[in-house]
């Protein structure tokens, strides 16, 4: 039985999101990359987040796995992304990664920016 005081997963993907990771990587040609997300200084709130395709981790990344996809997040971002959850969004507008982050006390209405 799961303990009541476990603490949340530091970074979770959603099947949605992992989906997607896997349809960008096989329209790329690169099957089985892994994305990676990472934050930096920058963007209209002061952080950003950033996504790319990696073909393996580093030596201090997080690796979360999702439906057979890898998601990775280096020990520096994670900072700013514990607790956080990455989802995929579809809108009339256009499509995009979604980060559901904890730690942001305010974001930017496109959501790639974000302020701690």
């Amino acid at each position: 039985m799961p303990d009541g005081n476990a603490s949340p997963a530091p970074f979770a993907v959603t099947p949605r999101a992992a989906a997607e990771i896997a349809a960008i990587a096989s329209r790329q040609g690169r099957p089985g990359a892994a994305l990676r997300v990472s934050v930096s200084a920058g963007g209209c709130s002061g952080m950003q987040y950033g996504f790319d395709l990696a073909e393996a981790p580093e030596a201090d990344d997080l690796v979360v796995q999702q439906d057979g996809v890898s998601v990775l997040v280096d020990a520096v971002s994670l900072e700013f992304l514990a607790g956080s959850r990455l989802d995929w969004h579809e809108a009339l507008m256009g499509s995009h990664f979604k980060v559901e982050n904890p730690l942001a006390t305010s974001g930017c209405g496109c959501g790639v920016s974000f302020a701690v």
